[in-house]
């Protein structure tokens, strides 16, 4: 099945191609899935989930497949690109992409070790303080990580943990009663946790606001930057957070299971002594082949790694990190904007040709409080929706039980005519 031209349009808006001639994105620098169905591409609003392939990823890759065959051990050490140095070259793009300094990022690990590695560190409950504020609605993960730690510290997570649900009938929390939650609780709270982009509302956080009001109350605030690196611009320094950490396998585009980030305060990884889970590639890089018996951490946040890196996986990432210091992330938040904007513009005339209570978009219009993804209720069953949409119309996107699908315009990759034809699918599904 071929995609869905004007000619069989549906009681809709014709799509108009000067759209993508005008503001074309760099799709051309990945790999887009064919429709399932017949010729051309997909429409992919996945990118949420599990961004796209860079083109350059695989030459990245076997790259340093070669430096393995032809140098063995000894790439670790020698050669045009030693192993033991080659996160350091992703400090700097990484910093830029979360609006940090170098120092304060590092690439490692996987996001949910990164945050019991990091709460490790800054949630250290001592007498009354030591309570975690969340969001009720989180990504599964961070609520079991957040319960191992308290539950680490001998403590209930029934009592120790607050999760902070929306007013009765909307789908968002409000900015104003996350400051009352703190409020109501600064005598007690030792960490502030939340994500800075909703999974499932795609809400984005009042982060510099929320950041001030929990240490005010004397807490430390971290944030999980899953769904906000690479999608929302942020300046994490001059935000005073006090710690982060990220996926890359989302927006970043690095592949599944990608290595993640993290990120400390300049205030903090000055601090060499602070409590912290070790390993050997925290230790100082002239000293770490030295094989001395006490750990030594440099000042930087290259003190909280704990292995050495997986190359491999490293490789992909740099990719992508490239990708976004090229084109820069407030160049590819506005393209994103955009066509976020023409996507809802789409599905609210959807709303008005299928029969009432179809679809309603959760996620909040204001362009402050949203990143790339476009949140949809739908009162039909969502797996039928999702399934057709991807098999009979090439439309990608994510369903979320009960009754959720979740739409990426990514600002990278996505396209005006994927944002049309994704409505013009769902007008003919639901019809």
């Amino acid at each position: 099945m071929s995609d869905p031209s004007p000619d069989t349009l549906s009681p809709m808006r014709e799509f108009d191609p000067q759209l993508d001639v005008q503001d074309p994105g760099w799709a051309h620098l990945f790999h887009i899935p064919p429709h399932p169905a017949g010729d051309g591409e997909s429409a992919y609003f996945a990118g949420n989930s599990l961004g796209l392939q860079p083109l350059a990823t695989k030459g990245a890759i076997d790259d340093e497949l070669q430096r393995w065959a032809q140098w063995g051990v000894e790439g670790q050490l020698q050669g045009p690109r030693p192993w033991k140095d080659y996160h350091e070259a992703l400090r700097e793009p990484a910093a830029l992409l979360v609006g940090a300094i170098p120092e304060e990022t590092v690439i490692m690990n996987s996001l949910t070790v990164n945050l019991h590695l990091l709460m490790a560190s800054f949630y250290r409950p001592s007498g009354q303080r030591n309570k975690i504020l969340m969001e009720d609605i989180v990504f599964p993960s961070d609520g079991y990580a957040i319960d191992a730690q308290v539950q680490w510290h001998n403590l209930d997570p029934a009592e120790h943990v607050i999760r902070l649900r929306p007013r009765d009938g909307e789908d968002t929390l409000r900015t104003a009663d996350i400051l009352a939650a703190i409020d109501e609780h600064k005598g007690d709270l030792a960490l502030v946790l939340f994500s800075a982009v909703n999974y499932l509302t795609g809400e984005v956080m009042d982060m510099p606001v929320i950041t001030a009001a929990g240490q005010r109350a004397g807490a430390y605030v971290g944030w999980d930057l899953a769904h906000a690196a690479g999608n929302v611009e942020m300046s994490l320094h001059d935000w005073n957070v006090d710690f982060a950490a990220w996926c890359s396998y989302k927006y970043l585009n690095s592949g599944p299971g990608a290595v993640a980030g993290a990120f400390i305060h300049a205030r903090h990884v000055v601090d060499t002594a602070m409590p912290r889970l070790a390993g050997w590639w925290g230790t100082r890089t002239d000293t770490r082949f030295r094989m001395e018996r006490h750990f030594d951490p440099p000042p930087t946040a290259d003190a909280w790694q704990v292995s050495n890196p997986p190359i491999f996986a490293m490789a992909p990432v740099e990719i992508s990190l490239k990708i976004f210091a090229d084109i820069t992330m407030p160049v590819i938040a506005q393209r994103s904007e955009r066509l976020n904007h023409y996507l809802r513009e789409l599905f609210q005339e959807v709303a008005n040709e299928v029969p009432a209570g179809s679809l309603h978009v959760i996620t909040p219009a204001e362009p402050l409080r949203h990143g790339c993804q476009v949140s949809v209720r739908f009162s039909g069953d969502i797996r039928t929706i999702t399934d057709q949409l991807r098999d009979e119309f090439g439309v990608i996107a994510d369903g979320r039980n009960p009754d959720i699908i979740r739409f990426a315009p990514v600002g990278l990759y996505s396209t005006y005519f994927d944002c049309w034809r994704a409505a013009d699918a769902l007008t003919r599904i639901l019809a």
